[in-house]
């Protein structure tokens, strides 16, 4: 009965308040909402499953056997996260305007204004609050003229001048707005034992957030021609930081599938030590300091006292314990099942991460981010460690669930580790044996070019001794490990773009069907993977084919959805987007190859 289904995933967007965010479908409906942190339960779950999971509805009034309308054209309002969905129906046209305020320490809310534009248009909310990802109805009652939601620990209230009238377990308003009139709706979360959260002030809220996106916008130092983009990309990226603590989420949803039907479903909610590194060097190269200071804080604090057992990834207050589940009342998006939380990659091990991590400190380091004593002590240990262990096999940077291998790219990243902590011995901010370190950064090195390179296809392989290709080592001229030109560097550009190719010129992380499957442990294909595709931009300018790689990013932004953002994958055979989203790890390279691009000069007039 005019079920509204969950879109794909570029029909949604992003709003959020650097402690959580909510996807907003096309249609006005939130599918997908965390409170209070990005990796609490969902009250809104239907993104993951059916109306029955929670949702929030707001738009035209629709008959009880049409599914509801898609806005007419949406947007964000300038540069920021407030989103404008606008309508035009028989009735008349009508606006409505979604944001998150950014907080301090006050309860989380999500503020929807609707707006009359022409004619007078009937509208409908329609709110279902579901506790513990879908499983748990609330009490819900009236207190005075607000509406409450308790289960468990958590309470929801929502504020609005409209009636509001409760049916099947859902709260309802129905409403016409005429021309420049104004109905607002706030719902906010708080913890069910404490008294009830202070009202909201919609018009107010608004505007601060506006204020707050616009000013911080204007810090970004960069201004050339795909500005739009890398603008885009990094209020993406602020939005996806958990700002109590600097923590980064590697993405604010769940089990969005890489294979629609598939079981490569996992959850993003958490910090990689890779993707917030990375992450905050796109930051530091676009004039954003303070976000680097924070995360650098956040890694002190998560890594303190036990640099020896290194996680690849911790909960956004620096959390170990990431304990994976099952969530079997959910069918999955798309049923793609099993929806999971948590994350059982946690305990991993994946040497590169101690490259990003220090390359991470390196460039903060290197932009004159105040001098950390501890920092540069961690780094120290750091290297102690991969000084023992970096010859071993690991899971690598995919976190592949088959055997451990020698994988190349995790030894190019020990390189990286070791020469960027030399490069801090030299600059006399710390001890430490330099003579020996130089040793060990030669040994690294020919190790992977003697073992990691096939001289009969001039190519590097995915680790020792295999014939696969591998998109991760496109990072080899990058991190500096070989200069660009380098005939080795040529090859392997070459012998991935010939075999990690799909026909559309987007770039496999790695073979998973023919002869190679089996590599990562899983069954089923998986989509092109966005970061690889940048990547191989991103060297295509390098080795001075500039002109292909702008060909190639442009038609890479031109897979963004209508509001810039991009999942993790791109499914070539259905043309759609596919995994987590929005997605750090896509977001970043692409301001990387934008920087890239631009410095070249190369770019169309």
């Amino acid at each position: 009965m005019g079920m509204h289904v969950a879109g794909r995933i570029e029909d949604y967007a992003l709003i959020g308040d650097m402690q959580t965010a909510a996807l907003v479908c096309r249609d006005g409906t939130v599918d997908w909402l965390c409170l209070p942190r990005f990796d609490s339960h969902a009250v809104f779950a239907g993104l993951l499953g059916t109306e029955e999971h929670g949702f929030w509805r707001l738009g035209p009034a629709h008959g009880p056997d049409t599914p509801p309308p898609a806005a007419t054209r949406r947007s964000y309002r300038g540069d920021s996260l407030v989103l404008e969905s606008e309508w035009d129906t028989p009735r008349g046209t009508v606006r409505v305007t979604d944001f998150m305020p950014p907080r301090d320490n006050d309860a989380p809310q999500l503020v929807r204004i609707v707006e009359g534009v022409s004619g007078r248009v009937p509208m409908r909310s329609s709110l279902r609050m579901r506790f513990s990802y879908g499983r748990v109805v609330p009490w819900v009652h009236k207190v005075g003229n607000r509406t409450v939601a308790v289960a468990g620990p958590d309470s929801v209230w929502l504020d609005t001048e409209a009636e509001t009238y409760g049916k099947d377990l859902t709260t309802y308003s129905d409403f016409t707005v005429a021309p420049g009139e104004r109905i607002a709706f706030a719902l906010s979360w708080q913890p069910s034992h404490r008294q009830e959260p202070p009202h909201p002030e919609p018009e107010a809220a608004l505007a601060a957030t506006e204020d707050f996106w616009r000013e911080w916008v204007e810090h970004c130092t960069y201004h050339g021609p795909y500005r739009e983009a890398v603008v885009r990309s990094l209020i993406t990226l602020k939005a996806l930081t958990y700002a109590p603590t600097g923590g980064i989420v590697a993405a604010p949803t769940t089990s969005l599938p890489e294979d629609i039907g598939g079981s490569r479903n996992w959850d993003y909610r958490f910090t990689w030590l890779r993707d917030a590194a990375i992450t905050l060097s796109s930051l530091l190269r676009t004039g954003y300091r303070e976000e680097a200071r924070a995360w650098r804080e956040w890694l002190l604090r998560a890594v303190a006292g036990d640099p020896e057992n290194l996680q690849i990834m911790y909960g956004i207050a620096g959390e170990r314990e990431l304990g994976e589940a099952e969530l079997d009342w959910l069918p999955g998006y798309e049923n793609s099942a099993p929806v999971r939380v948590g994350n059982g990659a946690a305990h991993q091990l994946q040497l590169d991460v101690y490259g990003e991590v220090t390359e991470a400190l390196h460039l903060a380091h290197m932009t004159g981010l105040a001098r950390n004593d501890y920092a540069s002590l961690l780094q120290i240990k750091l290297i102690r460690y991969l000084e023992t262990h970096w010859n071993e096999p690991d899971e690598g940077i995919w976190e592949v669930r088959g055997p451990r291998r020698h994988f190349v790219h995790s030894k190019v990243m020990a390189w990286v580790a070791v020469d960027r902590t030399i490069k801090l011995l030299e600059s006399g901010d710390a001890d430490g044996p330099l003579d020996r370190w130089r040793d060990l950064r030669d040994e690294i090195h020919q190790d992977v070019c003697e073992k990691g390179y096939d001289r009969e296809r001039n190519t590097f392989t995915q680790s020792y001794g295999s014939k696969e290709l591998d998109a991760s080592l496109l990072l080899i001229p990058q991190v500096g490990f070989l200069p660009p030109d380098d005939k080795r560097v040529i090859g392997t550009i070459e012998a991935i773009q010939r075999e990690l190719s799909t026909p559309d010129g987007f770039i496999l992380r790695y073979p998973t069907s023919g002869d190679d499957a089996g590599v990562d442990g899983l069954e089923g294909d998986e989509g092109a993977f966005l970061a690889c595709s940048f990547w191989l931009a991103d060297d295509l300018a390098m080795i001075g084919r500039v002109d292909e790689a702008r060909k190639l990013f442009e038609r890479l932004l031109a897979l963004r959805n209508d509001l810039g953002l991009l999942a993790e994958e791109w499914d070539p055979r259905l043309k759609r987007q596919v995994g987590n989203f929005p997605q750090a790890f896509s977001h970043v390279p692409l301001i990387d190859t934008a920087l890239r691009l631009t410095a070249s000069g190369a770019y169309g007039g």
